[in-house]
């Protein structure tokens, strides 16, 4: 654990909350619609963090909305935890490429099976890079340039992960 304390779903979770009050669905949307393109988060983690996070001051409950979904807020002890968890260092990259792990094994596989492995993960890319594209467009446009910014991240994974894929195994 970090020095401030939370683990970097629980402060993405924090981040997204500065723009004020939401329910865990919406977090989760919230997180999708900004952090996707590179930062996975599963709605286990965060409905596992929510309660850890409101435990510990850092989020207040809000009254319960329909179909008792609870809304949260972030307080001034999670908004000063959450400038620790941005002041800390951020540590190494953790890589796990499914595709890679498969082709490293690429003497196991049948030809057919690599030829698909690989038309499936240029589709993938193909599409994930069109899609991501469009939202730094949008950020760009809203004047949002941290979020275009770390955005390219994921444009330029998707052009290195599609020219890798060009040259990775013999199809």
């Amino acid at each position: 654990m970090a020095e401030s304390g939370v683990n970097p779903t629980a402060a993405a979770l924090l981040g997204l909350l500065h723009e004020g009050p939401m329910t865990g669905g919406q977090l989760m949307a919230a997180a999708e619609r900004r952090l996707a393109p590179y930062w996975s988060m599963t709605r286990s983690q965060v409905y596992r963090e929510l309660p850890v996070l409101a435990e510990r001051g850092f989020v207040r409950l809000g009254k319960p909305g329909p179909r008792m979904s609870q809304p949260y807020a972030i307080t001034a002890s999670g908004k000063r935890t959450f400038s620790r968890w941005l002041a800390e260092d951020p540590g190494r990259d953790t890589i796990r490429n499914p595709i890679a792990l498969r082709i490293a094994f690429g003497n196991l596989h049948s030809p057919n099976q690599l030829k698909n492995l690989q038309a499936a993960a240029n589709e993938y890319h193909t599409d994930a890079l069109a899609r991501v594209r469009e939202q730094v467009k949008n950020a760009k446009k809203e004047g949002d340039t941290y979020d275009a910014s770390a955005l390219e991240f994921a444009v330029a994974y998707h052009r290195a992960a599609l020219s890798w894929l060009k040259s990775a195994a013999p199809s």
